[in-house]
């Protein structure tokens, strides 16, 4: 059966005649990525990645360009895309089906293309065996290498390059209005940096994550995984206080806004979001930047006494949880109101308050076009100083002191 997780292990070569985006354009047309959609400005030779070797891990793919957050590095359509049979709760698709539709795409390809394919990794499990003459290697190929995408499973062969790390720098979205998945930069990346993405969900503590790794034929050796015994005990704290602390403040979240009970934890519910975003920061988890910050954006406005100073804090939490989330995908909200039925994630402050806000309240709803490029990305393990928090509420005061910090700055 194929497993739920949206990424499976690759390792591959690329695509013949597939569409990439180098991105050389100018930082205008980088930092509003719905243009880049209208107009293929970054078409052509100049690329901003390389594949090459990567020591301990086969192929990978570096940076040869310094790169800024969201930056796009490359777009690619899917080789192979397949709709799945019905998903089996606890089993997963039945991989024999999924394999017969792959097969019947393959084989319309032309031959350069199926051999491309075909030379990408392909892990057996221990009960299979890569000498069977029986065995179907193209539904291998494609149970290692594929992604979930949208409503469909797909395998992109360039994507089958970037190898894992628990903290990763590279995020990818997909946008069905293009038919494209995007990787683009999750912090400021140097040249000759090697480019990562995420395999899987990465709140579980290192002896999750390994386990869970496994499963693709390899054992991690990134950045968290190598840390030494007291800062991996460290990280491993702070992962499952993440956990925790989603699943928490969003359940909170859902309540009403007028409800007293939300009104009276407000000051503690706005510092444990605001603690929260400091954790995903320290542990390198851009994954999760949005929804920590949305998170702040919410409690920091349920504050109570909300003034025009604590305005502009949610507000500007709005525009990091916004700025985050659209990453790869402008098209996010449409996205995700046609695949749920539901109002856009985009109008979520509108939806939580409940009511008609006043003119002084609606010019604090974030502004869609008005994000400047993000420069708060910190390093793991870089630390945070008073200069960093100079904008932000400090998460060290107690709950009186914080909405006193809210409301005057």
């Amino acid at each position: 059966m194929l497993s739920t997780s949206s990424l499976l292990l690759f390792v591959s070569l690329p695509l013949f005649g597939s569409t990439s985006l180098g991105c050389d354009a100018p930082a205008h047309y980088r930092n509003n990525l719905h243009l880049l959609q209208q107009e293929p400005l970054c078409e052509g030779p100049a690329e901003s990645w390389v594949i090459k070797e990567s020591p301990g891990k086969g192929l990978g793919v570096f940076a040869t360009r310094d790169l800024d957050v969201g930056d796009i590095i490359f777009q690619e359509a899917p080789a192979i895309l397949v709709h799945p049979p019905p998903f089996v709760q606890g089993m997963g698709y039945d991989t024999i089906e999924v394999g017969r539709r792959a097969r019947a795409i393959f084989d319309e390809l032309p031959r350069e293309e199926q051999d491309v394919i075909m030379s990408l990794a392909a892990y057996y499990k221990p009960d299979e065996s890569i000498h069977d003459p029986n065995a179907d290697r193209l539904k291998v190929i494609f149970r290692s290498n594929a992604y979930n995408t949208g409503k469909d499973i797909g395998l992109f062969v360039k994507f089958s390059r970037i190898n894992h790390s628990c903290r990763p720098n590279a995020g990818y979205a997909w946008n069905h209005r293009t038919g494209k998945r995007t990787l683009y930069a999750h912090r400021n990346i140097a040249a000759g940096e090697e480019l990562s993405v995420s395999y899987i969900g990465l709140l579980s503590i290192k002896a999750g994550r390994q386990s869970r790794l496994n499963t693709y034929g390899f054992t991690c050796s990134c950045e968290a995984c190598t840390l030494a015994d007291a800062e991996r005990k460290a990280s491993d704290r702070r992962r499952r206080n993440i956990k925790e602390a989603l699943s928490d403040l969003e359940r909170a979240a859902s309540e009403p806004t007028g409800d007293k009970k939300r009104s009276k934890r407000a000051p503690r519910l706005a510092k444990e979001a605001m603690k929260l975003s400091q954790h995903v920061e320290e542990e390198g988890l851009p994954d999760y930047y949005a929804r920590a910050y949305h998170l702040a954006a919410v409690f920091t406005f349920d504050l109570p006494g909300f003034s025009e100073i604590g305005g502009r804090r949610a507000r500007g939490w709005a525009k990091m949880a916004n700025f985050h989330r659209t990453l790869g995908n402008p098209d996010a909200d449409l996205d995700e109101a046609e695949r749920k039925g539901t109002v856009p994630i985009g109008n979520w402050m509108h939806k939580l308050l409940g009511k008609k806000l006043g003119d002084r309240h609606n010019a604090f709803i974030f502004a869609q076009n008005d994000l400047p490029k993000h420069h708060r990305i910190i390093h793991p393990g870089q630390p945070i100083t008073e200069d960093y928090w100079e904008d932000r509420v400090n998460i060290d005061v107690d709950d009186e002191e914080l909405v006193h910090n809210v409301w005057f700055g």
